[in-house]
């Protein structure tokens, strides 16, 4: 780590996704996972980046343990934005072919928001990007449907993964963020953290 201030502290990652842990691994930063699991359930007026912000605080206030004066709390949540509609994980086949179907030849905007929580502050960070797709077709989407795991991914599908590789034409913005975390984000936001 370049920083050594950040030695100091405790960074817990509150998220199972391996692809987050792999980020934090790469961006030589020490870190414990202790993932936090609650309903993903937000206010139905709240639009794009409110809906990230929203769950990725709620994730933080679920936290059941104290924090101590060196913790720091990361909890984020994703969001896929498309046609003012936020695209969740998906929860069947047919749900994953209707989001990825309806993303086909289109421009979309993946929204990652990332809380910092401590003893004494909280603060949340988020991210845009817009992603364009090809026209997908009909086969390509359910071959990436049944060989590939969309089910764990905001709007059914992972940029990493081959349906990304195939299919996406454009992207505006952090790549990382799509992936599923800001990590230039993420890294200055800690620095300004620990000083």
């Amino acid at each position: 780590m370049s920083n050594n201030k950040l030695k100091e502290y405790r960074v817990i990652l509150a998220s199972a996704s391996p692809r987050r842990q792999q980020f934090f691994r790469e961006m030589e930063i020490d870190f414990t996972v202790d993932p936090i699991h609650v309903k993903e359930i937000y206010p139905d007026h709240l639009k794009g980046a409110e809906i990230s912000d929203y769950l990725a605080e709620l994730k933080a206030g679920g936290y059941p343990k104290k924090l101590e004066p060196k913790d720091i709390l990361i909890t984020s949540d994703t969001v896929v934005w498309h046609n003012s509609l936020s695209l969740a994980k998906p929860a069947n086949e047919k749900e994953a072919f209707s989001m990825l179907n309806t993303l086909s030849n289109d421009w979309h905007e993946v929204i990652t928001s990332v809380c910092f929580t401590t003893n004494k502050s909280q603060q949340t960070v988020s991210q845009s990007t817009k992603v364009k797709f090809k026209t997908l077709s009909h086969w390509e989407i359910e071959n990436y449907i049944q060989n590939y795991n969309p089910f764990d991914k905001a709007g059914g599908y992972g940029i990493q993964d081959w349906i990304g590789l195939i299919g996406i034409e454009e992207i505006q913005g952090s790549y990382t963020n799509v992936v599923g975390l800001p990590t230039q984000l993420v890294y200055k936001t800690l620095m300004a953290m620990v000083g």
